[in-house]
This record gives C-alpha cells, structure tokens and sequence, in this order.
C-alpha cells in the first residue's frame, strides 16, 4: 500500500519539487542530507538544514553531485557551468554596494565654527567606529556574511569582547550552525532570549578523541550571584557560587557582582553605563562539548545533558558555564536575505525561485555538449555492395575511403540541433535573469550602445532598484545593530578611548550599486543651480551620491563661498554690511582708515563771490565800465 504524499507549504517549500529533498512525507534524503537528521538536530530544522546544503550543492558545481545519491552515478554527467555562482556574485556585489560607511549623524557639522558640543562627540564616536572597522577587517566580514545570506537565505555576525586585543571582534557564522530558540508566541520580530551555535567535530585519531559535538550558547537570563571557578564532585570543570563567610545565623550568603544590588522584590539589578535605568537581565555564556556517544534521544540541540558536558576556557583562565558577560544583549545578529514573512524568522535564497530554471539549464547544457561532439566528430554512414557488417571504419582528418562498386558516403548533419540548443540556453538564461529580477544590462550581457543616455539605463535597471531596495530593507535593522553593538561591547570592556562616551545612534551605509551617467547628471545639477531651484548644499550632495571626491561638503561649499565675488558683491550692495560680506568670503572685513575733519571757508562776500554764478559775476564787471580797481 503506497503512502500519501505529505504537501508541506514553508519557507523551504519551494525546493519540493525535488524527491532528493522532499519524500512521500515531505522529508530530505537520509543518505543525502546526513547531517539534518543527526538526533541532536530539532526536528523543526532539519528542513533547513537540507535546504542550505542543497543550495551550496549549486552554488559550488555540485548539484550532479548531491543528485546522485538518488539518481545513480549516470546524474554525474551532467554539466555545471556556474550559473548559480554568477547569480549570487553579481546580487551580493549589488547588495553590498561600492563601498560601506560607519556614519553618526551630527558629526558632519563638528568642522563648523558654530559647531556644538554634541557635533564633536559624533565626530569621536564615527572615528573611533570606523578605526575599528579598518583593524576588524569589516569590508571583508560583511562580504562574507552578504554571501551565505544572498545564496543560504540567512547570515549570521557574532560580536564579542576580546580582552586580550583590547577590542570588539566580530565572526560570520554558517546559518546551518545557527539555532536560535524561537518563542511559539513571537512574531517573528522579537529576538529570541537563548541562542545556540552548535556543530559536529569530527573524529581524530591522531589525538585519540572520539566524535564530538560542540555547543556555543548565548541565554538573556535574571542576574543571579557571583560565581567562580570550581570542580564537582567528579573533577569536572565548572562554575560554583561565590559564597560570603558564615557570619551569625544565616551562615555562608551568595556574593553579589560587582556593582550589583539586591531590589527589594527580590531580584538583583545592575546598572549598565549605556543605560541609566537598573536592568534585571544579564547574558550568560556557556562553551562546551559533548561526546556523541553519550547523546541518546529524546535529546535536541536545547536539551543536551548537562552533567556530560566538557565546558571550555577563555584567554583569562575563566569556566565557559554560565559566564556572566556583564551585558543585557545578546551579540548576535541575524540577517535575512529577504523581509520575512509575519511570524517567521529565516529569509529565502535569491536562488529559490530560479532553481528549477538552472536544472533545465543544467539539462540543455549537457545536451548541447553531446550535440557538440557529434558536430565535431560527424556521423557518416557507408552503404555499397563492397561493405560488409565485419568491416570497420576509423573518419579523421585526409582519411580516404575506398569503396566498390556503387558505394557511397553519408554525413548526418547534426549542427542545426546544436544551434538550437544554444539559442534554447540563451532563453533559459533570460528566464532566470527575469525571474531573480536581473536585468542583462546589470549581469553585463547586454550592449552599452543600446543606451543612449542615463535615462535609458535607469529605466533598463528599474527590476533591480526594486529587488535591492528590498533586501537593503531587510538588513536596515542589522546595519543599525552592528554599530550599537560595537560601542557597548566597548563600554562593556572599559577601553580608556571609550570611557565617557555615549552610545550614539550610528548606521553601517551602504554605497551606491548601480552605474552613473555623471555627465547627466552634472548637467542637471548645474541647470537647477543656474536656475536657483536647489541649493548649494543639495548640489553638492547629488554629486557626492555619485561618486565626485567631495570628502567634506560643508568644507567645499567653504571653498566655493571664498571665490565667489559676484555674488558678493551682490550681498554687498543688499545688506551694505562689510562684516557680513566678510564672512561670506570667509575673511575679515577691513578696518576703516581714520579721515580727518572737513575744514568749510568763513562765510562773508568772497564766499558769495566764490558761489555766484560765472555769468552773473561777467554781467556785473560790464556794468562796472569794465575798470579794474
């Protein structure tokens, strides 16, 4: 009697159409996907787990590979040319952008004469985040992280306190080691209070150490009392209370942490210094292994037994069981590819939706490779009454043929199937480039010539504004996380060039992604300038959107404003204020030169001589007999 196919509709469902990945009861192939059905793997993942496998099969050649778990060894010899690696190439470099920037907002007005107190100390903070992005390597993390999230559906950054560096470190974590226990009543928006990252170390014979399971757990938990390194009973390395000295009839009391205090509920509170309010919650640390052999179901990733655990060692000598971290947030930060769905967690693969597309394209271009070979090497056929079933014929380059009597030779032609393949392949390709929202002009197959101006192009990559839009959406939250994170974390450890300093709102930004006509765009702007539509600020920052090497906009504006003396002479002749055109020009408006008193005649008839009219005083010489005294 056959069982009924189980019709399973999640965030993986889309690779259904695959028995490798889903069976008569919708699970992955055992031999296939080992790994998703290991008993310490909860059930609810083992879907996921399949799928990320399944994915990187694709994106490293290796489809073939995986399908011959089912198919047999004849699935080997399809052909794999890199498709899905290109995809998720060319998404990731869009997605990233040109260049990414740690900003704070306010700290490009600190070079302002009249900049405030607060302008300075955003200034401070972007430096010292972007120094430590330099030493961190960030570029090359976030490419990391970007990748599994764009060909996996999910990245993972783990942050963390290195005391010996005296600096926050950030990792990138494989989703398939990433288990965060989700709450049945969450949206999918809350980040879950216990996160684990858990992975099989493999068997070493050299070192005579048996399979291994290894654990690495984050838990937002109620602050409890000092703890310290101990042993139990057994010798095993743990973490125990700080007791007090028995002193009175209590005896022996726990020991509260540093800068602890004990709430009249009850509870223990700690004041963190990026926050003035007392917090009840700490994150606890927890670093251990477990030997296989000792898990027996019904045991999950959330449940391993504990009194089997082997607990690891920090640089400082201290117990990883329940290290209190002397934080209120736990340094893990999840990026989705895609915005997830309301009540979900986990974001979806750029290749979900193609995939079936590249199994065709897989299955022509192994067909067109065979058609190639008849093509090269061509099939002739030998017909004559000289031939005989026993005789062979070996065709190549100035073979001659002799044939009897009414023998002849025929080629079958088999070019035009390979023609058709091809073109059947360059569909397929426009398929996929259509279906993962790519544009040709974006995957650098289409010609330049077809585009006549910038407006051209902007319209040819409108399907990718939309598509990165909504991935730069998706990893908004992540970009403001990472930042508010590193600062903490900085706190956390008292570095003396963080002491005093607040925890500022701060964004990672990303560049721009698509190709700029800056011709176009400098005509534009200059017209809207000529046209007093803008103003000198707006245009500035257009042409740093596009890539002009205006490092400070506020200083080149400054610089501007220094030459431009028609313009102020105009603010001259408005105001007729000397000190304000000055401080247009950036200068210091010149003192006035002392101008000494104006000295008027004595009034009397010389004075009134001096003032008549010329004619007048001719008039009155000739009525005089012209005689000179």
């Amino acid at each position: 009697m056959s069982r009924a196919r189980a019709a399973i509709i999640d965030r993986w469902s889309t690779f259904n159409y695959k028995p490798l990945y889903s069976d008569n009861l919708g699970m992955p192939n055992r031999r296939a996907f080992p790994e998703a059905h290991a008993t310490w793997v909860p059930a609810q993942d083992e879907r996921r787990l399949a799928a990320y496998k399944l994915l990187t099969a694709y994106d490293q050649n290796q489809a073939a590979e995986l399908a011959s778990f089912r198919d047999g060894d004849e699935a080997r010899e399809r052909r794999e040319f890199g498709d899905p690696s290109m995809f998720v190439d060319t998404i990731t470099s869009y997605v990233l952008g040109d260049e990414q920037t740690i900003t704070v907002p306010g700290a490009e007005h600190a070079s302002q004469a009249d900049a405030d107190p607060d302008a300075a100390t955003a200034e401070r903070v972007q430096t010292l985040l972007r120094e430590w992005a330099d030493e961190e390597l960030l570029p090359m993390r976030l490419l990391q992280t970007e990748r599994k999230a764009v060909s996996l559906g999910d990245g993972v950054y783990l942050l963390h306190w290195d005391a010996d560096k005296q600096r926050v470190r950030i990792k990138t974590f494989d989703p398939g080691f990433y288990f965060p226990i989700l709450d049945e009543d969450s949206d999918g928006s809350d980040y879950p209070d216990r996160v684990h990252f858990a992975w099989e170390l493999p068997e070493d014979k050299a070192r005579r150490l048996p399979a291994r399971l290894r654990r690495i757990t984050y838990h937002l938990d109620w602050i409890r009392p000092q703890t310290a390194n101990g042993v139990d009973r057994t010798g095993r390395a743990l973490r125990a209370p700080v007791m007090s000295d028995a002193d009175g009839d209590q005896g022996a009391q726990p020991v509260l942490g540093p800068g602890d205090t004990l709430a009249p509920n009850g509870f223990i509170t700690r004041v963190y210094p990026w926050s003035d309010r007392p917090s009840y919650k700490t994150v606890y640390l927890t670093d251990a292994v477990w030997d296989l052999s000792d898990l027996k179901a019904p045991v999950d990733v959330d449940s391993l037994p504990m009194d089997k655990a082997q607990f690891a060692t920090n640089g400082q000598g201290e117990i990883l069981d329940r290290l209190d971290l002397y934080q209120d947030f736990i340094p893990v930060i999840h990026v989705p590819n895609t915005v997830p769905e309301p009540g979900e967690h986990w974001g979806q693969s750029s290749l979900a939706k193609v995939l079936q597309v590249f199994d065709e394209l897989s299955s022509s271009d192994t067909d067109s490779s065979k058609a190639s070979a008849t093509t090269g090497a061509p099939i002739l056929a030998i017909s004559g009454k000289a031939v005989t079933s026993q005789q062979q014929y070996e065709a190549g380059p100035g073979m001659v043929f002799t044939l009897g009597e009414g023998g002849s030779i025929t080629s079958v032609e088999t070019s035009g199937n390979l023609a058709e393949l091809r073109n059947h392949v360059h569909d397929l390709k426009d398929r996929a480039a259509t279906t993962a929202r790519l544009p040709a002009v974006a995957l650098g197959t289409s010609d330049p010539a077809k585009f006549g101006s910038g407006y051209q192009l902007e319209l040819a990559l409108g399907p990718l504004d939309s598509l990165i839009s909504s991935m730069r959406l998706a990893r908004d939250h992540a970009d403001r996380l990472l930042p508010k994170f590193v600062q903490r974390l900085f706190q956390a450890g008292q570095h003396p060039d963080w002491v005093g300093l607040p925890v500022l709102p701060a964004k990672l930004t990303r560049g721009a992604y698509t190709p700029t006509d800056k011709a176009a765009v400098l005509e534009e702007v200059t017209k809207a300038r000529a046209a007093k539509v803008i103003s000198l600020e707006t245009a500035i920052r257009r042409l740093q959107d596009i890539g002009w090497p205006i490092e400070d906009a506020e200083e080149e504006i400054r610089r501007i404003d220094a030459r431009s003396f028609e313009e102020a002479r105009l603010l001259a002749d408005a105001l007729g204020n000397a000190e304000e055109v000055a401080r247009f020009l950036g200068r210091e408006a010149p003192e006035e030169p002392d101008t000494p008193p104006v000295v008027l005649p004595p009034a009397g008839p010389a004075a009134d001589d001096e003032q008549q009219p010329a004619e007048e005083r001719a008039e009155g010489d000739e009525g005089s007999g012209g005689n000179t005294p």
